[in-house]
This record gives C-alpha cells, structure tokens and sequence, in this order.
C-alpha cells in the first residue's frame, strides 16, 4: 500500500492531466478511466527512460548481477546477504532507493533472469569507459568472495560478466589477483586495528605489493607508476562524469583510500619520498 502512494506522488502528473481529460470528455467515469491510464502511461515512460539512462542502467546490473552471484551455487548464505546491505548502506541509500536496489538483487537471484538482458546494454554503454566497467567488475568480485570462496558455479557467471564486457584473459588474471590481495589486505588491516595495531608486517607488505598490481621487485618508479594508474582510474570525480551513479561515489573514494593505504605501506617499507 505504501508503495502505491509513493507510487501515485511520483506519477501525479500523469495522473492529473489523464484526469481532467477524462473528466472533460466523460464525466466521472472519464475522470477515473483517464487519471489512470495518465499514471500507466507516465510511469511506463519513466521506466522506458530509466532503461536508457547511464547511471540507471550500471545501477540495475550493479544489483542484479549481485543477485545472480548470490544465487549461483543453489543457495544464498548470510554473508552474501549480509554484504549486499552492507553496500547499500555505504553508498547510504534512501528507503526508495533501498527499495529499488532489493528489487534488482532478487530480480537476478530467479532462475529465469537472464544475466545476459543487463549486460549486452551495459557493455554498450561502458565500451569507452574503461574505468566504470572495471569499478563495475570490482562490485562484483567483491560480492563473490562475500563468502570467503569463489565457487565454481560463482566463476561461471564471472566468466559470462568477463565475456560480455571484452575482458582479455591478461586482464582477468591480473585482476583476480589484485582482487584477493585486496580483499586479504582489507581484512588484515581490519584485524591488526582491532589487535591495537598488532599483525604481521611482513604479510600486510606483501598483500600490499598486491593491491597496485606489482611484485615485491618492482623498482620504486614501477610501483609509483601503478599507484597513480589506479589512483586515476578510481577517482571519483572522473567515475561520476563518465556515467558512474552519484550514490556509488562513496565506494570509489574506499577504494581509493585502500590503495592509498596499501601505498603508503611500501612506501614506509621502501623508504620512499
């Protein structure tokens, strides 16, 4: 009920003029009959429209493909769950967009969503803006190791996310490993903080070499080189112009404290200016 008030505020337009035309051309009856065809003609353009904005567009498959993950090995755990809320709350979603984005994640948790419907217009959309299509990609690592494990029903539809959005393999296997090291990276830094500052130093060093990509031999220029890549590819600024929602900003700039933070790590260790 609640749904279909908020619902007849936002369409009121449609439902106003649908109304009075109705009621001018048949009386009450008109009335009733117009104001409701306005609202189903208004809210069916505004969907129509949705499909062809940008940020709509990486907002639904964000969420769908999330669903999809989620699912993919037969049953959604409680972590998984857990890190779908979690996102929501750290892009600070309100109750309607809280909403919508449940809506997709169980969208593409039913058998018969097809992954492929959100991610043909997605690839489109992204094959010139390499930075948001690797955010996006990102997302949806993350929501795979949710539970600690990248199954191989989760690779699967990994593999079909990395097909439709042209990754090379090249680029696949850097980024899973960059992925897990950030991941361990994220949670050894979690738990050190909770130690009051106790963990390996030397582990925390490796995972950060990890983080931008490069091995514990690269020389510093290497290592700077790759932090201002990543750096650049993840400032939020650049992702909003480039069609990133302006509710996803938050996870960018995470990401790039992360890396700053993994930098600064080498940084100490080397030494380095």
């Amino acid at each position: 009920m609640t749904d279909l008030i908020e619902q007849l505020k936002r369409f009121r337009t449609g439902l106003v003029i649908g109304g009075l035309i109705g009621l001018l051309s048949g009386g009450p009856v008109g009335l009733l009959l117009g104001g409701t065809l306005g609202f189903l003609l208004q809210r069916g353009l505004s969907r129509k429209l949705q499909a062809y904005n940008p940020q709509q567009l990486f907002f639904r498959a964000t969420f769908c493909v999330m669903g999809r993950l989620a699912k993919a090995d037969g049953r959604v755990s409680e972590s998984e769950i857990a890190f779908a809320r979690e996102v929501m709350t750290r892009m600070g979603l309100s109750e309607e967009r809280r909403r919508e984005a449940i809506g997709c994640f169980n969208e593409g948790k039913d058998e018969a969503f097809d992954i492929a419907e959100v991610l043909r217009p997605l690839a489109i959309l992204l094959r010139q803006r390499s930075a948001v299509k690797l955010m996006f990609v990102e997302i949806q690592l993350q929501a795979a190791m949710a539970d600690g494990d990248v199954s191989a029903a989760e690779q699967a539809v990994l593999q079909q996310v990395f097909a439709q959005l042209q990754f090379t393999p090249q680029e696949v296997e850097l980024l899973m490993s960059r992925m897990k090291a950030e991941d361990a990276f994220r949670r050894h830094s979690w738990e050190s903080h909770q130690a009051g500052g106790f963990q390996n130093d030397a582990v925390l060093l490796k995972e950060a070499y990890g983080v931008l990509g490069v091995s514990e031999a690269a020389t510093d220029a290497e290592v700077k080189k790759a932090w201002r890549k990543l750096m650049s590819q993840h400032h939020p600024d650049k992702l909003m112009a480039k069609g990133l929602p302006e509710d996803m900003v938050q996870l960018a700039k995470e990401k790039t404290q992360e890396i700053q933070a993994a930098y600064d790590r080498i940084k100490s260790a080397r030494r380095m200016r």
